[in-house]
């Protein structure tokens, strides 16, 4: 497909990543930070994007701190693009507005939106390009919203499932399809132990893609909130009264994936089956897949010496030697003024960790 014209970018920018602290602060979100490689999160997301749209058809929804930061990262991008919440409003509320941002600019009901979260690791970029502008074209025929499903490839408790029903005739046959058969979020592991003897679920990577009519008609229907959102901000003619809007109104939208406010509530989806390796960088666990163990089966970045130390996670700083004794099943990470210690399996705790110190006047300097 030579013309792109018609394709429109999201990228899902406004998390602050929490569960990567002590690296990820207030000041420095996970999205900026220099996790895989040598470019941020937002660079590589952003650069993926860029390969189905145009610069000027792509939009980053971020924290409004991060908006001239990531205006510096994304020189390519216009300035207006790059668009500031005062609050975060989870997934729900970003569509939302990229959808009305999108209609007062014009944007025609027939144009094809894909959007991504930042914080993916993709093995194949060319395989994701493949996928995506395949969906692009279901998604413009089949009247419905189209999601890429990942398979699984072990019993995660994290992911949100989507079942597969039966296949779809659409594209040239390089990318599977299925209707959409039913949401299960984040399944205990007996759970998940069961679904997977079924080849029908994949994960939910996130990754969405409509037209823009189908996108406003499904908040309309099914997120009357997140759908006066749209409304408001597609009457808006400029960045200055747009800032305004966000400052004075955003807060009162709900706090919502979009998964909970349309995707779970819809009678038909497509599922895009995924033909690239994908992986969430959702906490510092994900560095398993992406940084090759020692033989003690270590994940080390940085200076460490380890003596009887196993299946371990160590992130350091060049300057600073993290060194540890008969330990296991650790998380170890010397960011600054910080050093966070952590069981491998609470991972997902350090998220908690962060609300805790956000209380106590005398701890938050250190978020």
């Amino acid at each position: 497909m030579s013309d792109r014209s018609g394709i429109y970018t999201v990228v899902m920018a406004g998390g602050r990543g929490e569960r990567f602290w002590p690296q990820s602060r207030q000041n420095c979100p996970k999205q900026l930070l220099r996790l895989l490689g040598s470019l941020t999160l937002i660079e590589q997301t952003t650069a993926r994007m860029l390969n189905i749209s145009s610069p000027e058809n792509c939009l980053v929804v971020t924290n409004i701190d991060y908006v001239e930061p990531m205006r510096s990262l994304l020189p390519m991008l216009p300035a207006e693009n790059i668009i500031g919440e005062p609050v975060g409003r989870d997934t729900g509320g970003c569509l939302a507005l990229a959808c009305g941002v999108l209609e007062s600019r014009g944007v025609s009901d027939d144009a094809v939106i894909v959007a991504t979260p930042a914080d993916h690791s993709i093995g194949s970029v060319p395989a994701l390009t493949r996928t995506l502008l395949q969906a692009v074209e279901t998604a413009k025929v089949c009247d419905a919203p189209v999601l890429v499903g990942i398979r699984p490839e072990y019993a995660s408790t994290g992911y949100g499932y989507i079942r597969c029903g039966t296949q779809l005739d659409y594209g040239d046959g390089t990318v599977r399809f299925y209707a959409g058969d039913g949401f299960r979020e984040k399944p205990s592991t007996a759970e998940v132990e069961e679904m997977l003897c079924e080849d029908v679920w994949r994960w939910n990577s996130g990754i969405f893609v409509w037209t823009q009519g189908v996108l406003k008609r499904e908040l309309f229907e099914h997120a009357p909130e997140l759908a006066a959102i749209t409304r408001e901000v597609s009457r808006i003619t400029n960045p200055k009264q747009l800032a305004e809007f966000l400052r004075d109104e955003f807060a009162l939208a709900p706090n919502i994936s979009i998964d909970y406010a349309v995707m779970e509530k819809l009678d038909y989806l497509v599922v895009a089956e995924s033909t690239f390796d994908w992986a969430d960088i959702g906490s510092w666990t994900a560095l398993r897949s992406q940084i090759r163990a020692d033989k003690n089966n270590n994940v080390v970045r940085g200076l460490f010496a380890g003596m009887d130390t196993e299946n371990c996670i160590v992130v350091g700083e060049n300057q600073h030697l993290i060194a540890a004794v008969d330990v296991k099943d650790l998380i170890i990470v010397k960011q600054g003024d910080v050093t966070l210690v952590c069981s491998e399996k609470s991972a997902q705790r350090v998220k908690e960790l962060v609300h805790k110190l956000d209380q106590d006047p005398t701890l938050r300097s250190f978020l």
